[in-house]
């Protein structure tokens, strides 16, 4: 029964994110807030709790109480009669409504007691104060809440330490000079300027040039996409070869990565089911709660016409007080905070609530490609000579590929570095779409793909053409080394399957899990792949963009799958989005990251195992922590209510109400930092 605390990010928040500012520093700066007010609560509630307990009875010590109470009740706690008053204006109710009953009904008690004592004692009765019950109320809730809070907070700083956020600043081409300019003060139509290397600020259009842009981010295959004139550009992915201008067209919170700062903060808004259940409960057991309270009081007025009106009232403070749902408004919170403890103790970083819930009753687990399945990098498994392979051949390819930043330039160039010892003077210039020529003082070099060579007549043989055709149908990619009239070399690079992949898709076939992979690679490679590690290729999505990702979880999910996405790509976000547990790879696109509810650092599918195991304790800790809260008050309300006194005389005053309630919230605490160390 807990009240769900505000979203961490406000509408004013996300405008200060996407123009610029650390998301961390908004975090830190909301969560100071609730720190402060927890901590100053709590300092006032241990002098409060000592004079209630060991010195009641000195001069003044009514007055004294009430002067440490007041602050908790009127300053850090008054945010709880806020919120109570707008939920009776609208006939609803909440965990908020039940916390200012119970504190406000005993506060004001309290001060009456103090100030008017001489009423009880005219009934021969003493004048009782109930302070320290009602500030340590309100400390227990406003820790409750500071640990939800708390529990986001820390999984943003771990992702912030995985992520490079877009670029600050962007060269804006203005009255004929180029201007570094924040973001902010991009307008649609301003003329940017790239440089190589650089990341792009918003999204535009190229107006004059043309460049290779790394996009895994949006297509998650790691080979750049030629971009010429007209062409669309995207805030986040990275130029990696020539200078360009382009226009922008969408700017600030409609770009790509605004959107997708959007969707952390709705992500963040998300509720366990469990603590939804528990909301549906609170509704009716609030009012019930209330008439309880009502019915006591009455009940001795009418039963005892001496006493009745005192005991009566104590009674029903005694209820209300044990009502209060400390140790249920810590119950979720603090099982949450474990598990992520633990999570992150065993590299799992876990954002969303929902997905500790989901990922036990996971039916199929749909898993990206590149960067999921595979390493995402590419590498030379093998590179055949034509001809020896001497150290100046060896230096000419070298510095061909240094023109370049290409992904399959950088493998050969990772290949080949420990063996260059050359490396000619040459010019080396770009065959757009095909590859690179580089021309020494006596002879041109060419560095590319078959159709290059087709095009510079250059003759393949029979035999090096079966050769190229096996390699292709293990899913590698062929580049070719030639001069003007022959081929010198062929070189095979892969995107490996990582080792790990193979076992934890065996575990999860194992465990009765549906499997799917989808990619925007061919499908002939797509499925090579699968093959290697046990899906099956009837379950394979070749060619496929965001769009179609994000329908092929839809569809699952409407045949009733629960479904868990496991990816590392802008192209990916889509079907994250859709998914009942998203997965996002440590080693990818940091728009994934942000958005998925779990991050696996070390991009090691066995963790996906992991997470549903974790699911698994951590939601048997909060019900077992519920059930111990809601015991307390199940057996508590009527012993407070005096359900016993007809039998033993016994009642339960409302100072001892508050200390059963500080024990069932020490019980909730202790069972949760169990999690911690479980493992999983």
């Amino acid at each position: 029964m807990t009240s769900a605390p505000e979203n961490i990010l406000s509408t004013s928040d996300i405008e200060k994110i996407i123009d610029g500012e650390d998301i961390v520093d908004i975090y830190n700066h909301n969560l100071a807030g609730l720190k402060k007010n927890c901590i100053y609560a709590m300092s006032f509630c241990v002098p409060l709790l000592i004079i209630a307990i060991f010195f009641n009875k000195i001069n003044y010590a009514d007055y004294i109480m009430w002067a440490l109470a007041t602050p908790v009740i009127i300053i850090f706690g008054k945010q709880f009669f806020i919120k109570a008053w707008i939920q009776i204006r609208h006939f609803t109710t909440n965990v908020d409504t039940l916390v200012a009953l119970s504190t406000g009904t005993a506060y004001i008690v309290s001060v009456f007691n103090t100030f008017y004592p001489s009423f009880w004692a005219g009934k021969g009765q003493e004048a009782h104060v109930y302070f320290e019950v009602s500030a340590v109320i309100v400390a227990f809730v406003l820790l409750g809440r500071y640990l939800e809070y708390k529990a986001k907070r820390n999984i943003t700083v771990a992702i912030k330490q995985l992520i490079g956020l877009q670029p600050s600043t962007a060269t804006v081409f203005k009255d004929g000079q180029q201007v570094k300019t924040p973001i902010k003060d991009i307008r649609i139509g301003d003329k940017i300027f790239v440089k190589p290397g650089e990341r792009i600020a918003v999204d535009g259009k190229i107006i004059e040039g043309n460049s290779f842009i790394n996009e895994s981010m949006i297509n998650g295959e790691a080979m750049p996409v030629e971009k010429c004139e007209g062409k669309k550009v995207y805030a986040g992915t990275v130029n990696e070869a020539n200078s360009f201008y382009f226009e922008a067209y969408k700017v600030g919170r409609n770009t790509l990565i605004g959107q997708i700062v959007r969707m952390v903060q709705e992500g963040e808004s998300s509720r366990l089911p469990v603590i939804k259940a528990v909301d549906r409960v609170s509704s009716v057991f609030i009012p019930i709660v209330g008439i309880v309270a009502i019915v006591t009081f009455l009940a001795w007025l009418l039963l005892s016409p001496e006493d009745g009106f005192t005991q009566g009232l104590s009674s029903m403070i005694a209820v209300l007080i044990m009502a209060c749902p400390c140790a249920l408004g810590l119950a979720t919170p603090t099982a949450i905070m474990a598990g992520i403890d633990n999570g992150a103790a065993n590299g799992i970083l876990i954002k969303g609530d929902e997905a500790l819930e989901n990922a036990r009753k996971l039916t199929a687990i749909v898993l990206d490609k590149t960067g999921t399945i595979t390493e995402g990098i590419f590498r030379v498994t093998e590179m055949k000579w034509l001809t020896e392979a001497t150290p100046e051949l060896k230096g000419i390819l070298y510095g061909i590929e240094s023109y370049s930043e290409h992904p399959l330039a950088n493998a050969v160039k990772t290949y080949i570095r420990d063996d260059m010892r050359i490396k000619p003077e040459m010019g080396v210039s770009s065959l757009s779409g095909r590859g690179l020529m580089g021309q020494t003082s006596t002879h041109k070099y060419y560095v590319g793909t078959s159709k290059l060579l087709e095009e510079c007549n250059i003759d393949i043989p029979d035999k090096e053409r079966e050769w190229i055709d096996r390699e292709t149908e293990r899913s590698n990619t062929i580049v070719l080394f030639a001069n003007e009239s022959s081929l010198l070399a062929i070189i095979a690079i892969t995107d490996a399957v990582k080792e790990t992949s193979m076992n934890a898709i065996g575990r999860m076939r194992s465990s009765g899990l549906k499997l799917y992979m989808l990619t925007g690679d061919s499908k002939r490679s797509a499925d090579m792949t699968a093959g290697k590690v046990g899906i099956d290729t009837d379950n394979v999505m070749a060619g496929a963009l965001p769009a179609g990702k994000a329908a092929f979880v839809k569809e699952l999910k409407a045949q009733g799958e629960i479904v868990a996405m496991t990816g590392d790509g802008i192209n990916d976000v889509g079907a994250l989005a859709m998914a009942d547990v998203s997965v996002a790879m440590g080693k990818g696109s940091d728009i994934a990251m942000e958005v998925a509810q779990v991050t696996v650092i070390s991009s090691d599918l066995n963790k996906l195992i992991q997470t549903i195991n974790l699911s698994k304790i951590t939601t048997g800790t909060i019900h077992q922590n519920l059930f111990w809260a809601f015991i307390f008050n199940a057996i508590g309300i009527p012993v407070a209510a005096g359900i016993l006194f007809p039998v033993n005389g016994f009642l339960l005053e409302p100072l001892f109400a508050g200390i059963v309630m500080a024990l069932s919230s020490v019980t909730v605490i202790g069972n949760s930092l169990l999690l911690r160390k479980k493992p999983i």
